[in-house]
């Protein structure tokens, strides 16, 4: 059998992603059909830029999920033959190609990369999410309030957003910083604030019926308290919160540090956002109005303010996100955090880079996919703003 040529190479690529074609398909023919019920996310498909992002996005995001269903090879498996072999090439035993070539240590850049998206997908939209619930959790009192806990919550995130961020990173994943267990203490006050935020969320809104109250409250702190433990504890450190047969939601501690420090770097500025909105928003009418009615402080910030700030937040989220996405690059490309066999896409392309004179296939192939899911990030944001405006 032969090497493939380009017209080769892309009609096997594409049929290779013959699932997630189906997927977007389904998700497009359902949203568009039903697009008049599903408020802002259906009036993105008014808008041409708000769907090209999103077919963007999605196609990533499905990637990430059939992932084992694309990849044609395995990505930690090392042909020696198949070094800096251009796309297209036979493997030497007639197995099967590498349809995009292989690495500088004959690994299979194309599934490497199927593999890579799985690892930003998993880590980003949740990364961020985190730390929108750190944001909102400090900004909304801090906005409603003022005062000393304005300026004391305000103080702390200006000082982290002075810090260098790459400074930061290298100090959080060095041997030694590790070895005292920081970045296990930051993960245990960071990703408390999402069960914070959902107890304080559910107790405004039901507070009125204690009995529907406690019996909610009950099952958020049970179950969210379980979880929390199973996410910050790590057998055999300082922080080992459950027992092994009670984790089953380990997270390895290179994807730890990684995650926490991006929300401790995120979450200054969406407190920043979501103080700003507050401090405007709370003088509305409506606001007012709750206040008149007697409302508490936190169903006021809650179910008052929130909802009429969510239009900015959502469009903002997209974005940080796509920030989120270049800064697991920038990390890999340093060889911060994650393992140097991860194949993700930053550590991919450095370790392409040192060869792109001469096989430049390895590096270009994963900064094409990084590009490509920022851009969508960008473009559905675009859109969403685009829409939200019109509302």
């Amino acid at each position: 059998m032969q090497d493939l040529g380009w017209g080769a190479i892309t009609l096997s690529v594409l049929k290779q992603f013959l699932p997630v074609w189906l997927a977007l398909a389904l998700t497009f023919a359902a949203s568009i059909r039903y697009r008049r019920r599903l408020g802002l996310y259906g009036k993105l498909f008014d808008s041409a830029i708000g769907m090209t992002g999103f077919a963007l996005v999605m196609l990533w995001v499905f990637t990430a999920l059939f992932a084992d269903l694309i990849a044609t090879h395995d990505v930690l498996s090392q042909i020696s033959q198949m070094k800096n072999k251009l796309p297209g090439t036979m493997q030497p035993d007639g197995a099967g190609w590498y349809l995009l070539g292989g690495d500088h240590l004959g690994r299979d850049v194309f599934s490497r990369m199927i593999a890579g998206s799985r690892v930003v997908i998993q880590i980003a939209p949740m990364a961020t999410l985190f730390a929108f619930m750190v944001g909102i959790t400090l900004g909304l009192p801090a906005g409603y309030f003022g005062g000393r806990l304005d300026t004391a919550l305000s103080f702390l995130a200006n000082l982290v957003l002075a810090f260098p961020v790459i400074l930061l990173f290298y100090l959080l994943v060095t041997p030694e910083i590790v070895e005292t267990g920081l970045p296990q203490y930051m993960a245990v006050v960071l990703f408390l604030f999402p069960l914070i935020f959902l107890t304080v969320l559910l107790n405004a809104r039901y507070y009125v019926m204690p009995a529907r109250r406690n019996l909610i409250l009950a099952l958020v702190i049970v179950i969210g308290g379980w979880a929390y433990l199973a996410l910050v504890s790590d057998p055999g450190t300082r922080v080992a919160l459950l027992p092994a047969a009670l984790d089953p939601l380990r997270v390895p501690g290179n994807i730890l540090i990684v995650f926490v420090s991006v929300v401790f770097v995120n979450a200054p500025t969406v407190f920043r956002i979501v103080r700003g909105l507050t401090l405007d928003i709370k003088t509305r009418d409506y606001v007012a109005a709750a206040q008149t009615r007697g409302e508490r402080p936190w169903y006021i910030m809650l179910w008052e303010i929130l909802p009429n700030a969510r239009g900015p937040l959502i469009v903002d989220f997209c974005l940080r996100i796509g920030y989120t996405t270049i800064l697991l690059g920038t990390l890999g490309f340093f060889g911060l955090g994650l393992s140097p066999e991860s194949p993700d896409w930053g550590s991919t392309i450095n370790a392409g880079r040192k060869l792109l004179t001469i096989a430049p296939h390895p590096a270009i192939v994963p900064a094409l996919a990084l590009m490509s899911l920022v851009l969508g990030l960008n473009l559905l944001a675009d859109g969403l703003r685009e829409e939200s405006l019109r509302d």
